[in-house]
């Protein structure tokens, strides 16, 4: 397979140049380009052909999610791998659910993720090792998928769940992390991510969002 064109869409350039010159290594690929967003994606899929987008979740502006459901409506021939360092259940099921062909974990080696390049671009699915053995672990432990309803802007894991509960007990970030054994920077980052998901602009918006769906109690 040659002349492969594709387009790397992530908001750390430091990823994205890692993969661009890992696949410029191979030689089967005529054009790598790069997006920090998915505004970026559909803008340079509207002026350029490609095989396949590699999409990180988590982007500003548009998410990986979101801009896979555009790319399956608007350009249905291009093929969609999802790419994040997420392994929890929602996030792998809605990007799916989204249009991606398939979705590996940024910890993944360089041979997994050709394995998922070669296997998408021939008609196939593919699930990275660690997601597949996370997806039937869960199903035979008879935990549903999430319901085919829910706004994936809005579900939220229980990692999120338990830093919304402990941001609305007026924790700082110093102690939301010794809590739960991460780094204050890692709490940081899951209150911006929280903050995007559930589209809020502040702790307030955060606390009511909680209050409303029951993940702390009324005040």
């Amino acid at each position: 397979m040659n002349n492969i064109k594709v387009l790397i869409a992530d908001d750390h350039p430091f990823f994205r140049d890692g993969i661009r010159q890992m696949l410029a290594h191979q030689g089967n690929f005529s054009v790598i380009d790069e997006a920090s967003n998915g505004n970026e994606v559909m803008d340079l899929l509207s002026k350029n052909e490609y095989d396949l987008v590699i999409m990180d979740i988590k982007m500003p502006e548009l998410g990986g999610i979101e801009a896979a459901r555009r790319i399956k409506k608007k350009y249905p021939n291009v093929k969609v791998l999802g790419m994040s360092m997420f392994d929890e259940q929602p996030y792998i099921v809605n990007m799916l659910r989204a249009g991606a062909k398939g979705y590996v974990l940024k910890n993944s080696s360089k041979e997994e993720l050709l394995t998922a390049i070669r296997n998408i671009l021939s008609g196939d699915n593919y699930l990275s090792k660690e997601v597949s053995n996370m997806m039937i672990t869960q199903l035979i432990e008879g935990k549903p998928l999430i319901n085919e309803e829910e706004d994936y802007d809005a579900a939220l894991t229980k990692r999120e769940k338990q830093i919304i509960k402990m941001i609305a007990e007026e924790q700082t970030n110093v102690q939301i992390g010794k809590a739960l054994g991460i780094s204050s920077r890692t709490v940081d980052v899951h209150r911006r991510n929280i903050l995007q998901k559930l589209r809020v602009k502040n702790t307030a918006g955060l606390v009511k969002y909680a209050m409303r769906n029951g993940i702390i109690g009324s005040r």
